[in-house]
């Protein structure tokens, strides 16, 4: 019993690092049509400022703050400097410019900040406690809880506050949310920047378990792309939910399954999922009237 604790805890750490890069890439989608490929390098980015501040001896805490800066300028800089020069472009034509600046960030982060690993410490360096027989240390706690409040804050504020009526309307149909007076511009400004945001604190909350290197976030956003499949990309909270039960299943399955199989295994019950029902768990088909 405290071996399964032990991994449901576990899986909740991972959730929470699955779920916020899961909803960085679903608040771009619902805003800008369009999946953003680059993602992924965005958070890495991100973590790497946060961690070559962290290395020049920057408190952590502080080291975090001008990494979530540098993700505002850099999403910023990306949907004004870029998207905002696609209205032209098809959909598929923007996620092929988003591939092309995954790989650009690839190319500049080692110019940057250099070719070797850094290493990122935890924001709560020791200390643990046991529950219900599974040992978990504060840290671990803090990234659950940090991750479930960064995602209810942006749930509350999509669903109760006027920039998230004009999110939803913007998602809805941008053309008429211009037509009736969104400032539609603003609004993928935003998204942009909070996407990156939410990339790069799922970068530091997964960083401190290995080092911070070019293919930090790989494995996280082919969870999180899988999420938002699983889900449905038509809602905010559907991929967000799946990324939780994507982290515990894996883990389950990981461990009284395969330890070699268990993610194979996982992927294989989505696919045949994802084949009776297309839109994912909460998606909901689109039907156009001609």
């Amino acid at each position: 019993m405290a071996t399964f604790f032990q991994l449901f805890l576990r899986s909740f750490e991972t959730g929470a690092i699955y779920g916020l890069a899961t909803l960085g890439i679903i608040i771009v989608f619902r805003t800008n049509a369009l999946v953003n490929f680059a993602q992924g390098v965005m958070g890495m980015f991100g973590a790497y400022v946060i961690t070559f501040a962290y290395s020049k001896g920057v408190p952590i805490v502080a080291a975090i703050l001008i990494g979530v800066v540098a993700a505002i300028a850099l999403g910023f800089v990306v949907d004004f400097c870029i998207i905002r020069r696609t209205k032209k472009v098809s959909g598929a034509g923007k996620e092929i410019i988003t591939l092309g600046l995954m790989m650009v960030i690839l190319g500049l982060v080692p110019i940057i900040f250099g070719v070797e690993p850094l290493k990122l410490g935890k924001v709560i360096a020791d200390g643990s406690f046991t529950v219900f027989g599974a040992n978990i240390s504060y840290n671990s706690v803090l990234n659950i809880f940090f991750g479930i409040g960064i995602t209810v804050l942006l749930f509350f504020l999509i669903q109760k506050s006027k920039l998230g009526l004009a999110i939803r309307s913007t998602a809805s149909n941008e053309k008429t949310a211009k037509l009736m007076g969104v400032p539609t511009a603003l609004v993928t400004l935003f998204a942009w920047a909070v996407a990156v945001v939410l990339g790069s604190l799922s970068g530091a909350m997964v960083a401190p378990a290995t080092s911070v290197s070019i293919n930090l976030m790989d494995s996280v956003q082919v969870c999180a792309f899988i999420a938002c499949v699983l889900g449905g990309f038509q809602t905010f909270y559907g991929p967000v939910i799946a990324a939780y039960i994507i982290a515990i299943a894996n883990n389950m399955l990981s461990y009284y399954v395969s330890s070699v199989w268990g993610t194979q295994i996982l992927y294989i019950i989505i696919m045949v999922f994802i084949v009776f029902k297309p839109v994912g768990m909460f998606g909901k088909r689109t039907i156009k009237k001609v």
